[in-house]
């Protein structure tokens, strides 16, 4: 009988600990004959037998006709087509206007500080009244590439817009999670270098076009003496923003007798420099920022979420 049919909950916690014990045990048991199998392999001098995949949300996600796969021609081609081929092509040096929505925040000033030290050529405009079209129009006349409005709560921000410029296409997401840079321990300090760029998994045709999207607020030619890296992970549809700065060190070898004592190794390691958020695609619409006659290519809604092995980027 299941635990969950038993009504008695001292009963219930019984049978339900004898069967976490039970499952504990076969664990144990298969990791020792894998073990055996493995020894033995070693001494015939065979090979080891294939390691079983674990199951996970990500490898059994259901089946999407729009995953790109590495021979898709039509993907390419529309690459050299897309609104963002002349920033990624390195003909224009890409220039971002960063403003906040028209209430600010108590932390919403830290944060924008440390986007600028984030995007290389970004600059920080006052919202004020003016409406956010007008923004849009001051930005192209000034020659801004994009634009990235913090939206902000009373206290926290929560959203933000990202504005391609000049014909869009404009991309919403969903901000949480975050932690500013003086609130992560040991943080470091960013230089002026412009970062290395990072984008993972982001394996469907939406998916390929945010991280376009997020590409040309970077500029394509990174500076790699600066050891700067900037990484958007893409998982479950939630993306991960993390900002390191990697360091090399030199340590004396431990085992001195079989070395030289002046040898030394070099090791790697990374010293995150903050900000930390996470960021979930609301919507992606065609052109500039429109609530009234606006165009969506795709937009997030709760009766899309029929699986959680269901995801869109």
């Amino acid at each position: 009988m299941l635990p969950s049919r038993i009504k008695n909950k001292d009963k219930r916690s019984e049978v339900h600990a004898k069967l976490k014990h039970q499952k504990k045990l076969e664990k144990r048991k298969k990791a020792k004959s894998r073990e055996a199998l493995e020894k033995r392999a070693l001494e015939l001098g065979e090979d080891l037998p294939p390691r079983p995949v674990p199951r996970t949300i990500e490898n059994t996600r259901e089946y999407d006709e729009t995953i790109c796969k590495p021979d898709d021609e039509e993907l390419f081609v529309s690459n050299d087509a897309d609104e963002f081929s002349s920033l990624l092509k390195q003909d224009i040096v890409p220039k971002i206007l960063i403003t906040t929505c028209r209430f600010n925040s108590t932390r919403g000033p830290a944060f924008i500080t440390d986007l600028l030290s984030v995007i290389p050529n970004s600059h920080y405009r006052k919202r004020g009244t003016y409406d956010l079209k007008k923004i849009v129009e001051y930005a192209r006349n000034k020659d801004f590439t994009s634009i990235i409005v913090v939206h902000t709560s009373r206290r926290e921000p929560d959203a933000l817009l990202v504005i391609n410029l000049p014909d869009g296409p404009t991309a919403h997401f969903k901000l949480s999670k975050l932690v500013l840079r003086k609130d992560i321990k040991n943080h470091g300090n960013p230089t002026s270098h412009r970062p290395e760029l990072v984008l993972t998994n982001f394996t469907s045709r939406l998916g390929h076009r945010v991280s376009r999207l997020i590409q040309s607020l970077f500029p394509q030619d990174p500076n790699f003496r600066g050891r700067r890296v900037v990484t958007f992970h893409n998982q479950r549809d939630f993306i991960f923003f993390r900002h390191h700065r990697y360091i090399f060190e030199a340590k004396e070898s431990s085992n001195a007798k079989d070395q030289n004592p002046q040898e030394k190794k070099v090791k790697a390691r990374l010293q995150e420099c903050g900000p930390r958020f996470t960021l979930k695609l609301i919507s992606l619409q065609h052109g500039t920022f429109d609530t009234k006659g606006g165009e969506y290519e795709w937009a997030h809604k709760p009766e899309m979420d029929t699986s959680r092995r269901r995801f869109f980027l």
